[in-house]
């Protein structure tokens, strides 16, 4: 099989694909889907076989990093098998899973020993009344009793995400940051994505910038900007007296896709070459209607990376232009 073939029309190589197993949340988090949400039927989505078989060609292919996300990839039957399946692949350098939390306490110990590395855990709020604005579901000692859990256990990285909207959550920057520092974790604060229509909030009146947020912190803490690179969007900054780190992903106050390195497969088999573009292939069709050694699959990816645009235009004073939700897409 053809290794290092994973390269797009601008020379970027791509080496970390991230793979949604579901679409499917316990939460319904108001940036993230409305409230009465519908979901795929399961003839419409991949099989775990499938999502591993896929997984398995890109890592033979040259893909080093991959994450798991959802929806709310925990709540899927059976997951664990497919973790332990693709973690043990070689070649692969990293198994990493995106979460809400809410399943930790009684699942961290299995992803460990699956072969999980690193999990990213969404937390925007540490109010429990506020928890419950944001998320639409009352599950917030269950999500600090599985970070609490999962901060005990030897990872190899456990990183807070919080997704900040000005004037709903952006008084708890200090907090959050330190509440994830305490815990010898890192926390990234993330500029919401315009993805899918919804009707909680405006999104320009809500937008708060990565810079606004570091330079809040910057009165609690000494920053100083890091080199280091996750494999993401990331940009880190050191805390000085702190191993750990504070970072931003700033999609609209600093376009990262210059060094994208990344693609996704959504659950429904759509290999989605960009967040903010409607490029896609689908990969389902083939993967069903082809022999697993017919070369169709790596072919079909090959083809695909030719759809990669060079960069995402998000525009918040517009109407939404992508339609899908982030749970459709995959964090």
């Amino acid at each position: 099989m053809i290794t290092d073939a994973l390269i797009d029309p601008f020379g970027r190589k791509i080496d970390y694909l991230r793979i949604s197993v579901t679409d499917r949340c316990d939460f319904r988090c108001t940036y993230c889907m409305d409230e009465d949400a519908s979901f795929l039927s399961r003839e419409h989505i991949l099989s775990l076989e499938e999502i591993v078989h896929v997984a398995k060609t890109f890592i033979a292919m040259g893909t080093k990093h991959i994450r798991i996300t959802g929806g709310e990839p925990l709540v899927r039957k059976n997951v664990l098998w497919a973790l332990e399946q693709i973690a043990n692949t070689e070649g692969l350098e990293e198994l990493t899973i995106t979460t809400n939390g809410s399943q930790l306490s009684k699942m961290a110990k299995d992803l460990l020993n699956a072969g999980v590395s690193r999990i990213n855990i969404s937390l925007d709020t540490l109010k429990r009344d506020r928890f419950l604005a944001l998320t639409r579901k009352d599950k917030f000692q269950q999500v600090i009793d599985g970070i609490e859990v999962a901060s005990q256990l030897p990872f190899k990285r456990v990183k807070i995400n919080a997704v900040m909207l000005k004037n709903h959550n952006d008084d708890e920057l200090y907090d959050l940051a330190k509440f994830s520092l305490d815990r010898n974790m890192d926390i990234s604060f993330i500029e919401e994505m315009p993805l899918g229509a919804i009707s909680d909030h405006n999104r320009a009146e809500t937008y708060l910038s990565s810079d606004d947020v570091i330079d809040q912190l910057s009165q609690h803490y000494s920053l100083t900007p890091s080199d280091i690179k996750t494999g993401g969007p990331t940009r880190y900054y050191h805390v000085d007296g702190s191993s750990h780190k504070i970072g931003v992903i700033s999609p609209h106050s600093h376009n990262f896709c210059d060094t994208c390195n990344r693609i996704r497969l959504t659950v429904e088999g759509r290999l989605l070459l960009c967040l903010g573009n409607e490029h896609s292939k689908d990969l389902k069709s083939v993967i069903r209607n082809t022999s697993p050694n017919s070369g169709a699959l790596e072919s079909a990816i090959i083809e695909a990376l030719a759809l990669k645009p060079q960069q995402h235009h998000f525009n918040l004073d517009e109407a939404p232009q992508i339609l899908r939700f982030m749970s459709a897409t995959g964090g």
